[in-house]
C-alpha cells in the first residue's frame, strides 16, 4: 500500500491555478461591491426605519424581517430564477455583453448573470443586517444629543447625518465588521448559481484532477487570508479607530 501523498503542483500550477486566481478575484469583487451597495441599502433602510411617516417605517421593517430570516441561498436562486429573467432585455444584453474589465482567467467573467444575481443577494441580505446593527447603535446614543442638535437649529437630516449617525457607527462598528466578513464567506453560496468564486474554482480543480484534499486547504487558506485582511483594514481605518475599540 502506498503511502499519502499530497500533489500541491495539481493545484498551483497549470489551468487550476488560474481557476483559483480567478475565484480570488472573484469573490474579493464580489466582497468589496456587496459591501458598498449593503452600506447604501443599510443607510437607506436606517431613514427610513426613522422617518416619521409610518408607512416608510413599516415598509424597512418588512423589508428587514424578509431578509433576515430567509435562507441567503433562497433569495440568491430568488434572484436567479425570478427577478433576472425579468429584467428588460436591454439590461439583461448589457450584463452578458464584452466589456473590457469583464473577462478574467480562463474565460471567468466578472460580470455575468450570475455575479449580477449574486451580488444582489448578497448586498440585501447583507444591508438588513448593518440595518439593524445600526438601529441598535442610534438606540445607545443619549437622547439628549438629538435635543441638543434640534435646539441649534439642525434639520432633522443634518441631526442624523452630523450628530446621531456617526456615533452610532463607532458604537456599532465591532458587530458591522462581523457582517462585512459573513458578506465574505457567504459569498461561497454564490457557487450554487454558477458565480466562479474560489468554492466554484475548488470544485472544478477536484473534477479536473482529483486534487480535492489541497484544492479545499488552499481555499481555506485564501478564506482566512481574506478575512484577516478585512478585518484588519476595516478596524484600522473604521470609524471605531479613535474611538477607544480598536486594538
Amino acid at each position: 500500500m502506498s503511502g499519502f501523498h499530497l500533489d500541491w503542483n495539481g493545484v498551483l500550477s497549470g489551468p487550476p491555478a488560474s481557476w483559483l486566481l480567478a475565484g480570488l478575484l472573484n469573490t474579493g469583487l464580489i466582497t468589496v461591491l456587496g459591501s458598498i451597495a449593503a452600506s447604501v441599502l443599510a443607510l437607506a433602510l436606517i431613514l427610513l426605519r426613522t422617518s416619521e411617516l409610518r408607512a416608510l417605517r413599516n415598509l424597512a421593517q418588512g423589508i428587514v424581517l424578509v431578509f433576515r430570516n430567509t435562507p441567503l441561498l433562497v433569495q440568491i436562486f430568488f434572484w436567479y430564477f425570478a427577478v433576472y429573467p425579468a429584467l428588460p432585455e436591454a439590461v439583461r444584453d448589457w450584463i452578458v455583453s464584452d466589456h473590457w474589465f469583464s473577462p478574467l482567467a480562463n474565460g471567468f467573467r466578472c460580470l455575468s448573470p450570475e455575479f449580477f444575481c449574486a451580488w444582489l443577494g448578497l448586498s440585501w441580505f447583507t444591508a438588513a443586517f448593518l440595518a439593524e446593527e445600526l438601529r441598535a447603535g442610534l438606540q445607545a446614543v443619549p437622547p439628549g444629543q438629538a435635543e441638543a442638535a434640534r435646539s441649534q437649529g439642525f434639520s432633522r437630516w443634518k441631526t442624523l447625518r452630523y450628530i446621531l449617525l456617526p456615533q452610532a457607527m463607532r458604537n456599532a462598528w465591532q458587530p458591522m465588521i462581523g457582517q462585512y466578513l459573513n458578506l465574505m464567506k457567504l459569498s461561497s453560496l454564490a457557487s450554487g448559481i454558477g458565480f466562479a468564486e474560489i468554492i466554484y474554482s475548488t470544485r472544478q480543480i477536484e473534477s479536473f484532477n482529483a486534487h480535492a484534499i489541497e484544492a479545499y486547504a488552499i481555499a481555506t487558506l485564501l478564506y482566512l487570508i481574506l478575512g484577516l485582511l478585512m478585518g484588519q483594514l476595516l478596524l484600522r481605518f473604521g470609524p471605531a479607530r479613535h474611538s477607544g475599540f480598536s486594538t
